[in-house]
């Protein structure tokens, strides 16, 4: 079996997902190509692909612009293949930020017209180095909603790889 991963990073989580996803799809012994949508000028196939996996982060409550076009443009494409899309947002680290975590993945399918066969909604990481003042205010005020995590050099994974790692099997399997 033959898959593509078309995703976007903007932090490097969600890279660091998309590289367990592939180790996790050549140790059974399957075919995966990457697909980065940040570079717009890449063209994309989809011959020979049996399954999709999407995966993108949500900031400022979308996924990249680019990203989403790409779905939006490839739209008869996918629905044509097995698809799993994973939403990566730090909503959804918390029980009480499912419901609006959904809401992000809800939003851009609206925008782009395209549901995928499995959704998979996936915390993402602080990198509380990387920030601006006005970016750390919003971490910790809204997106935290004030809630103190302990950081290691300045980063601190929600990701739970556990649940990646059943769930993407679980695709490979059906």
């Amino acid at each position: 079996m033959e898959l593509l991963i078309i995703y976007e990073t903007v932090e490097g989580q969600t890279r660091k997902i998309v590289d367990a996803v592939e180790a996790q799809i050549r140790a059974a012994g399957h075919g995966v190509r990457l697909f980065n949508t940040s570079d717009r000028l890449a063209p994309i196939s989809f011959e020979g692909i049996d399954k999709v996996i999407l995966a993108a982060p949500v900031h400022e409550r979308r996924h990249p612009q680019g990203f989403e076009v790409l779905v939006s443009a490839s739209r008869e494409d996918l629905q044509a293949l097995q698809t799993m899309i994973i939403s990566v947002s730090l909503k959804a680290a918390f029980p009480d930020g499912l419901e609006e975590a959904q809401e992000y993945l809800t939003e851009m399918e609206m925008r782009t017209r395209f549901e995928p066969n499995r959704e998979l909604l996936l915390a993402g990481a602080v990198r509380a180095s990387s920030y601006g003042y006005f970016e750390s205010q919003i971490v910790q005020n809204v997106l935290l909603d004030g809630r103190e995590v302990d950081l290691v050099d300045g980063v601190r994974e929600f990701t739970d790889w556990d649940r990646l790692r059943a769930e993407v099997s679980a695709f490979l399997d059906a």
